[in-house]
């Protein structure tokens, strides 16, 4: 099952960092040793928000589809990244080795009735 294809009405991305560590000597000079070549730590928040209940419903689908937080995922170009009018892929984890993968489960608020608000926060796994 795929990702829904709504775009979101609001969004939060946090671009994460490269693994490594700083290392200061005894006289002030610092030094890093990078650990990988792969961004970790990146986050992604949807919020969708006053949709149909029945478009709600295809975010706990998804989630349950990928059973919750465990199973990675990859967006098309065109959903979470809709209304974003820069480079497409520098809102995405794979060009830097990574999968999404749901870090909670979509909070679901009802609004009014058959309306609701739903946001969904992510994590970039490493593959």
């Amino acid at each position: 099952m795929a990702y829904p294809t709504l775009i979101p009405t609001g969004r939060s991305f946090t671009p994460g960092d490269y693994a490594n560590k700083k290392y200061s000597a005894q006289d002030g000079a610092e030094f890093r040793i990078l650990y990988g070549d792969k961004r970790v730590g990146m986050t992604l928040q949807l919020t969708y928000a006053n949709i149909p209940d029945a478009s709600a419903e295809l975010f706990l689908d998804h989630y349950h589809e990928m059973k919750g937080t465990y199973t990675t995922f990859e967006f098309p170009n065109s959903n979470p990244k809709g209304g974003w009018s820069g480079n497409l892929d520098a809102l995405g984890a794979v060009q830097w080795g990574s999968k999404w993968r749901y870090d909670s489960p979509p909070q679901v608020e009802s609004v009014y009735p058959g309306v609701s608000t739903v946001t969904v926060n992510l994590k970039a796994a490493t593959i």
